[in-house]
């Protein structure tokens, strides 16, 4: 099964790109906003050899629920061969991503071109 980018939503935004699925978060990731992206989360890691790149370039605001998200999609590709990646440039938010030591498990790549380019590195930035 393929799965097909979800529509334009408030919180997130679902394209593919250089061979990956890019779920782009929008504006305050909070408790509500996650439950609306969960599903396509969900949807678009069903794939044990999933591609995914999880954008944090539009967030104003993350706060745990948005940790819990990454910690899912992590958790979901976990056990094969897919990939997860992160884009993150917010002080803020890598602050967030240090402290709680998502940073070590999940390296942010700075912009959405860096984690793209080359496909085949491995997670994080060189």
């Amino acid at each position: 099964m393929r799965y097909e980018p979800a529509p334009l939503t408030r919180h997130l935004r679902v394209r593919h790109d250089r061979g990956h699925t890019v779920l782009e978060l929008r504006g305050e990731i909070d408790i509500a906003a996650a439950a609306e992206i969960v599903p396509h989360l969900d949807m678009a890691t069903a794939e044990p050899d999933a591609r995914i790149v999880i954008d944090l370039t539009h967030v104003e605001f993350f706060d745990l629920s948005g940790l819990r998200l990454l910690y899912r999609a992590r958790q979901r590709l976990a056990d094969g061969p897919g990939r997860l990646r992160l884009v993150c440039a917010h002080p803020l938010t890598l602050r967030m991503l240090r402290i709680t030591g998502t940073s070590r498990l999940l390296p942010p790549w700075p912009t959405l071109d860096a984690a793209l380019e080359r496909p085949e590195a491995p997670s994080g930035p060189a």
